[in-house]
């Protein structure tokens, strides 16, 4: 039988078949994924063969397809781990807010770096509009602005606004949907109000440190009604980037990507080098500032893959 990984709480996985069965399966021998060092062999979103263990009336995975694409982390507490999140994702969304938490914006670039280099095409959904002062909704303008000419589509809302929310539900329907962000910035309320059948569990911030309070602890996968799917991840205090090369780093990047060429030197890596075409748009203001200080704030840490905490 073939089916998809729907949810994992570690040995154990949920599949939905693809008869619309929910099967409880295990593992048969182990599973490790070719260049892939994970704590999780599978995860969801994962296509899977699997057979049946009427015994127990269960079922045993026993092969894997191929996946379209992926999207991993540094694990969090094996740090020369890795742990991947979901699988086989038509389209992310990081779901950013300005205020009670805010979202840093290297958090933000590294999220996209990470879904560049892993083939997903991603959005940012900034949440929470409602409670800006007159100058967060000018420093929000401003961020749409810049990451909407990178090529990344922005959606602006309160996830408790049904009539913001229908769009979002909309272009949604009939495909893969992953939702992120950082603990506290509304990914419950958005998928509830998403798909209200699903009432899952919220939480309020903690007065303390104006931070979320996990709520979700395995990522999980919800068929929506209107078709396809949307998978609520844990919230992430730290994003730390995996398998990629300093000299690879400004290619995930696009507006750097798309100069980089017009560097003085082929092997310019955009810190010193003389007559280097990103540092020049740097200073013409056509590069971000706060985009490169993302670049060299990861090209000069202690390794790539380096925890970043806002």
């Amino acid at each position: 039988m073939i089916g998809t990984i729907i949810k994992s709480t570690g040995s154990w996985y949920t599949v939905l078949a693809d008869d619309g069965q929910f099967i409880e399966c295990r593992i048969k021998g182990k599973f490790r994924m070719e260049g892939i060092k994970a704590t999780n062999p599978l995860a969801v979103g994962d296509k899977v063969d699997f057979d049946m263990d009427h015994d127990n009336a269960s079922g045993i995975i026993t092969a894997i397809h191929k996946r379209k694409n992926y999207i991993i982390r540094k694990s969090v507490n094996l740090s020369k781990q890795t742990h991947i999140i979901a699988a086989n994702i038509d389209r992310a969304y990081l779901l950013v807010t300005l205020a009670q938490p805010r979202t840093s914006l290297g958090f933000v670039d590294r999220f996209l770096i990470t879904a560049e280099a892993y083939h997903i095409p991603a959005s940012i959904v900034f949440n929470k509009v409602d409670i800006y002062t007159e100058e967060g909704l000018e420093e929000l303008k401003r961020l749409t602005e810049l990451y909407s000419k990178l090529g990344y589509t922005c959606y602006t809302l309160s996830a408790l606004k049904e009539s913001d929310v229908t769009f979002l539900r909309n272009k949604m329907a009939n495909s893969v949907n992953l939702v992120s962000g950082h603990s506290g910035v509304g990914k419950s309320t958005l998928i509830n109000s998403i798909e209200p059948s699903l009432s899952l569990k919220t939480a309020a911030l903690s007065e303390a440190h104006n931070k979320g309070i996990h709520t979700t602890t395995f990522a999980e996968m919800y068929p929506l009604k209107a078709g396809g799917f949307i998978i609520d991840t844990p919230g992430i205090k730290e994003l730390g980037l995996v398998a990629i090369e300093k000299k690879e780093l400004a290619h995930y990047f696009p507006e750097m990507d798309a100069i980089r060429h017009l560097c003085k030197f082929s092997t310019c890596v955009h810190l010193t080098e003389p007559k280097c075409a990103v540092i020049e748009a740097v200073e013409n203001g056509t590069i971000a500032e706060s985009r490169y200080i993302t670049y060299v704030t990861i090209m000069t840490g202690d390794e790539l893959g380096k925890k970043y905490q806002d």
